[in-house]
């Protein structure tokens, strides 16, 4: 939807912590979500720096994918600027976002980059993976048999074949992992090889924030002018101390 939050200070969504507002008026999304919300800026260079109503996951992956994303991607994150203050949500649920940021990745992400490295039954046992834990056991087998291969190049004296095998590793072995952020290091680790996981990491994104709580409705022109004030203050104390 062209235009949607161009409201939200013609915001730019930038990799890395910065200052607010951020060289060419950005900032990472979680900075950015902490602002749109009425909250005091901070700093926000892990999961673990967002205030305590962003959920732990989708904070986590979103920020995973932010900071990985090339600069033409990332605007496709610009939606959940508004829906990560506020989505915190019990324990179990935050475990069913893990589990689902974790088995959709294997199940979607990976397929497309196993196929690339010849590795075609692996890629229909993720694509039929039904639960987490299958999901992990099947990522992990992709893992071995994608080493296998880079070993085997290696030994050829292959070494291009053999680092693309090596890197199809590398993303299986990440999405084996039940973590939020090591899930978005697969999607990064699958973009080597497949431009659309960007997309399609972001719809398994939206997927997971629709589990549970919600984060309080909130339009992208009150987020705009809630920026514009934080803005405004960060001027005035800067006048203040000047």
């Amino acid at each position: 939807m062209p235009g949607l939050f161009d409201p939200i200070l013609n915001w730019r969504l930038l990799p890395g912590s910065h200052a607010f507002p951020g060289p060419d008026g950005g900032t990472c999304i979680n900075e950015a979500a902490v602002v749109a919300a009425g909250l005091p800026y901070r700093a926000i260079r892990s999961s673990a720096d967002c205030p305590p109503c962003f959920s732990g996951p989708l904070a986590a992956y979103a920020l995973g994918l932010n900071d990985a994303m090339p600069d033409g991607e990332r605007p496709r994150l610009m939606a959940f600027v508004l829906r990560l203050a506020g989505s915190a949500d019990s324990e179990e649920v935050e475990a069913a976002r893990t589990a689902h940021l974790v088995r959709e990745g294997v199940r979607r992400l990976l397929p497309p980059v196993l196929e690339r490295a010849g590795l075609a039954q692996h890629a229909a046992a993720c694509r039929a993976a039904t639960d987490l834990q299958a999901a992990v056991t099947v990522a992990r087998h992709a893992s071995w048999s994608a080493g296998s291969l880079a070993e085997a190049a290696g030994r050829r004296g292959t070494w291009v074949r053999g680092a693309r095998a090596a890197a199809v590793s590398r993303a299986a072995l990440f999405a084996a992992e039940i973590d939020a952020r090591t899930a978005a290091d697969a999607a990064e680790a699958a973009a080597l090889f497949w431009p659309g996981a960007w997309a399609e990491a972001v719809a398994i994104l939206d997927e997971a924030s629709r589990l549970g709580r919600q984060a309080p409705s909130l339009t992208a022109d009150e987020a705009g002018l809630r920026m514009e004030a934080a803005k405004a203050g960060l001027r005035r104390r800067a006048a203040a101390d000047a």
